[in-house]
């Protein structure tokens, strides 16, 4: 189950496909804002809520794993904000972090 919220003013304007919308959130972010500053990403253990045990179709016993990421621009501006929740007995988790080409040119 996921909650994924961009700014309207950085959303893509273009009607919504699924497949393409990652890639035109991606591309408009990176137009619009300036550089992320800072990605926080907290990983939780707990026990599902009533709506989120009946979504997953999992047992409100059974642990859930609550993943709650915010980024945000060099100027403290959220631009992203997601939260994952996931069913806790059959989950992996991997994050990934990547400099910009810019950044990557100036490293040495």
């Amino acid at each position: 189950m996921a909650h994924i919220y961009v700014p309207h003013d950085l959303a893509p304007v273009e009607g919504y496909d699924e497949s393409l919308w990652r890639e035109a959130v991606d591309s408009r972010l990176a137009q619009l804002r300036p550089p992320l500053a800072e990605v926080q990403e907290q990983v939780t253990a707990r026990f599902p809520t009533p709506s989120e045990a009946a979504t997953l179709r999992i047992s409100s016993a059974l642990p859930v794993l609550a993943i709650t990421r915010l980024a945000a621009d060099t100027t403290g501006r959220v631009v992203e904000a997601a939260l994952l929740v996931l069913p806790g007995d059959r989950t992996d988790a991997l994050f990934t972090s990547h400099t910009t080409t810019e950044e990557r040119g100036t490293e040495g």
